[in-house]
Order: structure tokens, then sequence, then C-alpha cells
């Protein structure tokens, strides 16, 4: 890879690029993205590897391991290329079929189709998909089609095109106000425009500036950032060097989590190679602008997402948050004006520059534009990475893109914006999906995370294990966090385990009343969510466990009854032998009978009758 030392040799070499690649050759890309890797993708592509070598096609096919395909539920996914062939589900047994039906005799592997649940249709190719066939891909689209780790993978998909564009043909201001016009509000959960936080860095016309991307993606369920560091690094530094252009920045960091070393890894491949090809560094493009950036490692703090709890860690301090104002725009880390924005929105820069803040503003609703990625999961057919634009309903998503939910059950709800997201019900699937309107109903965007719910769910419990991660994750350095959580944790505790009373609901509202209004952080502030969504639009299921000592759902363990009944049961004596307490008795068969006091609503008789014998309620 040459330095580049004007915009003329990186034309000259992007043209040189393209011109050696046959868009006809065949392509086989491996998913390595955050689903497939641990179902064996790197297996698979040594497969490959082996298969084509033996095959004598080495030189013929170009084999790669690439980012995220989106539909996790499926791994391990490889895509052919030109036929957008997508096989799922692939083993390193399917190579040398893969290889010879389809490369060779150019079939297709019927088996490794994607199915769709309801109507067994095969999806011979990607479009075909209504998975991929109902999204909208700005910052996905190239994940699936490049090697991230080859920064001529990304420059033949004109990438630092933006940078150049921004550099030679624009001013900073001009590219903050590209970026007001656009309409980009941040990703990472606030939703605060983009534009407005760039020019107030800008005219505080300090000389020291900071740019910061948030990678730190502690949401459970979620890892829409972790699949775009991992799949198209560069864009995300491109990203940067422009709002560092835009700014006056001379600094980047890209803060990331220690639980996702393979992101940090082509980081710091994606940053060496920037440097070495003059996009870092020096006088980047003889343009007169220094930029470079370096990658600080969290330890896992979920409240380091926060933006000054993040800049405390890198600066070494304890990642606790600091009130605000100032607000680190003004003053942040090492107290100088400091722009943070998570992965998601970083990437969204170069596009927003290519294409023009007319086409990004053109998607999306009024007050949200251009697209959002989220990680769908739980209760859903196709569980994976979603791009939709924005206004793009809940029904959408979990039925024509998630593809509904499994077995027949029913749609009970859906939480959106991780643990601090609120629970929504059925009655507003046909709710877009936006700041304002998730706002409106008790929720938020958050950064991404959406988890699926059906009628197995107690919301309860849900809202019990969130509060729960909450209460483990915060700082404590303010009180109505700290005590706040604390309580919430124990109140739950008392009514799944039988112990609720009714005064409880009401202590729940006003303690969140209090974590909403006095905590110092989001992470205190938005922690009342999925305690006052449930509350709102689940409160008989609170009911229920309070005056009836009853679960609906059948998940509190603590409220489950088990019962023999005689009719049924042939005295195989199953449920016996596999009882740990010995709570089971009677004689061989015979009807057993379950003693109450001795259970300890373990479920294990319930799960070895094969008679329908023991029931649960």
């Amino acid at each position: 890879m040459p330095k580049f030392e004007s915009i003329d040799h990186l034309n000259e070499y992007r043209r040189q690029l393209r011109a050696r690649r046959d868009p006809s050759q065949p392509q086989v890309l491996v998913c390595a993205g955050p689903g497939c890797l641990p179902l064996g993708s790197e297996e698979v592509a040594q497969a490959f590897r082996a298969q084509l070598e033996e095959k004598g096609l080495s030189a013929q096919v170009a084999l790669k391991t690439s980012g995220c395909h989106g539909l996790c539920a499926r791994g391990v996914r490889v895509l052919l290329r030109p036929q957008e062939i997508t096989y799922q589900k692939v083993t390193p047994a399917d190579v040398p079929e893969i290889v010879e039906t389809t490369l060779v005799g150019g079939g297709v592997v019927e088996r490794l189709l994607h199915e769709e649940p309801e109507t067994h249709a095969l999806c011979r190719h990607k479009g075909d998909i209504p998975f991929y066939r109902s999204q909208q891909a700005i910052v996905l689209r190239k994940l699936d089609v490049i090697d991230p780790e080859s920064l001529d993978d990304y420059l033949a998909l004109g990438g630092y095109r933006s940078l150049r564009k921004a550099f030679f043909e624009m001013t900073p201001d001009e590219v903050i106000e590209a970026v007001e016009r656009s309409g980009l509000r941040g990703r990472g959960g606030g939703g605060f425009p983009t534009g407005r936080k760039w020019r107030i860095c800008r005219d505080t016309g300090e000389p020291i500036k900071f740019v910061i991307c948030n990678g730190d993606e502690g949401d459970p369920g979620a890892f829409m950032d972790r699949a775009v560091m991992e799949g198209d690094p560069h864009a995300v530094i491109e990203g940067m060097i422009i709002g560092a252009y835009a700014i006056g920045a001379r600094r980047g960091y890209i803060y990331v989590r220690h639980e996702y070393p393979l992101a940090v890894k082509r980081l710091q491949l994606a940053i060496q190679q920037a440097r070495e090809a003059g996009f870092l560094g020096k006088n980047i493009l003889r343009s007169g602008f220094d930029f470079d950036i370096q990658i600080s490692q969290g330890s896992g703090a979920f409240v380091c997402g926060e933006e000054t709890a993040l800049i405390a860690s890198i600066e070494g301090h304890i990642g606790e948050p600091m009130p605000r104002p100032p607000y680190p725009a003004v003053s942040g880390l090492f107290g100088q004006p400091t722009i943070i924005n998570n992965v998601e929105t970083w990437a969204n820069v170069p596009e927003i520059i290519n294409m023009g803040p007319e086409w990004f503003a053109a998607i999306g609703t009024e007050g949200s534009k251009g697209t959002k990625i989220f990680s769908l999961v739980g209760a859903v057919h196709h569980s994976g990475l979603v791009e939709v634009p924005m206004g793009t309903t809940l029904r959408q998503i979990v039925f024509d893109i998630g593809g509904g939910i499994p077995g027949g059950r029913a749609f009970k709800a859906v939480q959106t914006g991780g643990p601090s997201g609120g629970c929504i019900p059925a009655e507003f699937l046909d709710l877009p999906v936006d700041y304002d309107s998730l706002q409106q109903v008790g929720s938020i965007m958050g950064s991404g995370g959406l988890i699926v719910m059906d009628e197995t769910s107690c919301m309860v419990d849900v809202a019990r294990y969130f509060i729960g991660f909450l209460y483990e994750e915060s700082c404590g350095k303010c009180t109505p966090c700290r005590e706040g959580l604390k309580q919430l944790k124990k109140i739950y505790e008392d009514i799944t385990y039988g112990r609720g009373e009714e005064k409880h609901l009401t202590l729940m509202e006003d303690l969140c009343a209090v974590m909403a209004s006095a905590s110092i952080c989001g992470l205190g502030q938005s922690a009342v969510n999925p305690v006052l969504s449930t509350l709102k639009y689940f409160r008989h299921e609170y009911e229920a466990h309070i005056r009836d000592k009853k679960c609906p759902a059948l998940v509190c363990r603590p409220l489950l009854k088990y019962t023999i009944d005689p009719e049924t049961c042939t005295g195989c004596l199953a449920c016996v032998r596999e009882c740990p307490v010995g709570a089971i008795s009677g004689l061989k068969k015979e009807a057993q009978e379950i003693d109450q006091e001795l259970c300890i609503k373990c479920g294990l008789c319930y799960e070895v009758c094969q008679f329908d014998a023991v029931r649960r309620e």
C-alpha cells in the first residue's frame, strides 16, 4: 500500500485498483461477524481454502472472511457472488458440496438455502429473503461484501472519497453545515443533533480539541457497534477524521470495551493502514491538517457508556459520571472541548458528505432522519442486525423482518433502548420507531437494542432482571441512583417471592420519580423506564403476583405450584427418581403425590413426566 501524497495519487491508485478487479470473478464471503464466529466461521473458511486448492480454483475464486451478514440466527452464513446466492447454517462438512455444486456446477444446494418459517418457501438469492428485502442499509451496506482487514476493499467501494471531498471541496464550517442539514442525531442514545454539537465545540475557539468514538457497547443483547467496528472499521475512522477537520481537533480516541478483542484488533490494523496510506498523521494528503487516533480500552463498566464517565476512564480515573454543565463539547477530555459520538454516528458521516445532506434528510421522519441499526433478538424467528429507515413501525421490524413469533405464540411486548428502555405492548405495534414516538410511550431509542417477548415472558420478572443489571452496573456515586436501584431490586425480590404488598406499587412509582429527576447521569435517570412502562401497561401482572401470589406466565419459581393429576399418573416413578429433595411419594403403578412443604419448585418432575400428569400453576 503506497502512502498517498496527493488526491491525484489516490485517484490513480483507486482507478488501477478497480481496473484489476473483475466484477464477474466468483467470490466466497464467509461471515465472521459476532453471531457466526462462535459457530465456526473460521473453520468454514479454512475448509473453503482447502477445497479451492484441491480443485485448482484458488486463482479463479476469491475467498474472503467478511463482517456480519445480518441474519445471525442462521449462521454460519456464506454469500456467493456475483450470483448473490446465500447459504445458511454452513459447516465445514458442507463445503465440498458447495464447491462442487455451485462453484463448479452452477447449481444450488437446496438444503442450505434460507427457508421462510410460515410458507416454507426457499430463497436462493439474498434479495429474495424478506429479512433483507425490507431493510435499507447505509452503515451496514458494506459489511457482508468486504474484507474488514483490507484497505484495498474499502477503497474499491469508494472509501476515503468523502475525506477527499471534505478536505478539498469544503471548509470546516461547510462540513458542519452539511451535518446540520442532514438532520443526523446521535445514535448512542440521547439523540442530540450531531451538527449542533459539532458547532458548539468549534465555536469555543479553544486551540486544543478532541474527538472520541464511543464503542463501549454494554446493553445486554446488543451488538450493533461491535459488528460495525469488526466489519467496517475504516468507515468509523473516516468519519472521525472528517469530524476532527470540522471542529479543528488534532487527536482522537476510540473507546472500546475489553470484551471486544476482535474489534480492537481490526481497529488497530485499520489505524495502522490509514497511517501508512497517509490518511492519519501529519499533513494528511498535503492538506496541511494533522490528525491521529489511538485506542483506549475500557474494563467493561456499563456506566462508561455515559460520556463523562468515559472521559474519566480515558484520563485514567475511576469511570464515574460528572455533573453537567459544562458539557464535553465545551469542557471534556483533559478540560478541553471534546466531541463524543458513537460508532454508528461516525459511520454515517462519510455517507452524508459523499451523498449530500439532502439525500440523508429525505430518509426517515420529520424529527428523526436517516436509518437506525437495531440488534433484533428474543422471541423472533430471525434474530440479527437490522437497519431500517427511521419511522419504520415495530410491526414491520418484528413480523416482516424478524419473521414473527416462533411456536405460534402471541406477541407480548418489545423493549427498545437496552436495559434502560421501556417495554412496549402489542397495542403499539404500529408505532413508528423514532426518537419522539418512543419517548411518548415511555421508552427510548437508546443505542438500538430491541428485545422481543412473547406470552411466555413475565413482565414483572423482565423488569426485575433489568433493575438487577442496572443495580450491579451503577457506579454508586449519586444517592438517588444507588439507593433507588437498591430499593427497587429489593421490592422486585419481594414481589416475585410472594412477599409483595399493594403499597409496593406506589413506593416504586415514588422511587422512580426521585431517580428520574435527581440522578446525575442517564443511567439513573432512565433506569425507571422498565419499571414505569411495565407498571403502566402490565399492572395486572403485578397485581396477580401481589394479590393472588401467582405468576400468570409461570416464570417466577417461588410462586409456582406443582401437583400430580391422579387420573393421568401411571406411577412410573420417573418424577420420584428425579426429585432432589424427596418431595414425591407413592407406590409404583399408583398415583404419586407432591408434598408442598418439601417441594423446592425446581420443575424437574414437570420436565421428566411423559404422560402430562404433573401440572404447573
